[in-house]
């Protein structure tokens, strides 16, 4: 296989699909900036105890946030939400409320301070255990303390491949279906 210049340069991911989640954070008590960031750069670390990960640029909104709350909300995005997910992506909490300008409602969480997103079909909730700095993106280590979730398995997922949105397909096995008998 041959590398292209750009993919030398790192500029590029290219383990697609990626998850299209939400990152909600700031003070819900305080009700003082609050905030949503769209996110492809997520994933799990551990199972026990359950670790996840997000990758922000420095210069996000959200970063500063975060990194002063020492918490964030992940919230699984569905295909009726794909519109304001994109709008959270590409819009910056430093210019607009993102919660009003979308419609989307927080709500508050169990065991962090920021609010999750009512109208999403997963919350995680998570404390920030470390953050790595790591060239363009710092990653932020957090365990995931709480979730709560409604109707998952008929939610329509998405997920994001080269800049664009997919809603996930037809369901075709669970773990281990290839030996069951």
């Amino acid at each position: 296989m041959e590398k292209t210049a750009r993919a030398a340069k790192g500029e590029e991911n290219f383990l697609y699909p990626v998850p299209a989640v939400m990152i909600s954070c700031g003070d819900f008590e305080s009700g003082g900036n609050l905030n949503i960031i769209t996110l492809s750069w997520v994933g799990v670390l551990c199972s026990a105890p359950p670790y996840l990960y997000v990758s922000i640029r420095p210069s996000r909104h959200s970063h500063g946030i975060i990194k002063e709350t020492g918490d964030f909300v992940i919230n699984i995005v569905t295909t009726e939400l794909a519109a304001s997910a994109d709008f959270c992506g590409v819009k910056s909490g430093r210019d607009v409320d993102k919660f009003k300008e979308t419609g989307l409602t927080p709500v508050k969480s169990q065991f962090v301070k920021a609010p999750g997103i009512a109208e999403t079909a997963v919350n995680i909730e998570c404390a920030v255990r470390e953050i790595k700095p790591l060239g363009s993106h710092d990653v932020f280590i957090a365990e995931a303390v709480g979730v709560s979730f409604s109707d998952y398995d008929a939610a329509k997922l998405i997920c994001n491949a080269g800049g664009k949105y997919y809603e996930l397909g037809n369901f075709i096995g669970k773990f281990g279906y290839s030996i069951k008998k």
